[in-house]
């Protein structure tokens, strides 16, 4: 049975920095992986994307602040986010193949 756990969320303030990390167990990974992330209000919205070999995408509004990575031998996909904003505020979610986790919250707020 597959899981995934998402972790490393929290409270920042503007300007702030949070790693996100994304374990998926019970796997015949690695799988191409996508970090989404669902504010108050809004649909859910396509952050980043990784595949196996670790070529990354990335949606415009957090190009050259966010950086997504992995680390296959711990079955481990990691989403970096640097100069955090408001706007970035939501609970954000690993897809990885038809999998998901249950989310781990982001709130950037002074």
């Amino acid at each position: 049975q597959v899981q995934v756990v998402e972790s490393g969320g929290g409270l920042v303030q503007p300007g702030g920095s949070l790693t996100l990390s994304c374990v998926c167990s019970g796997s015949n990974g690695p799988y191409y992986t996508a970090w989404y992330r669902q504010a108050p209000g809004k649909q859910r919205e396509l952050v980043a994307t990784i595949t196996p070999g670790g070529i990354a995408n990335f949606e415009d509004s957090v190009k050259g602040r966010f950086t997504i990575f992995r680390n296959n031998t711990k079955n481990t996909v990691y989403l970096q986010m640097n100069n955090l904003q408001p706007d970035d505020t939501g609970v954000y979610y690993c897809n990885p193949a038809q999998f998901w986790g249950q989310g781990t919250q982001v709130t950037v707020s002074p």
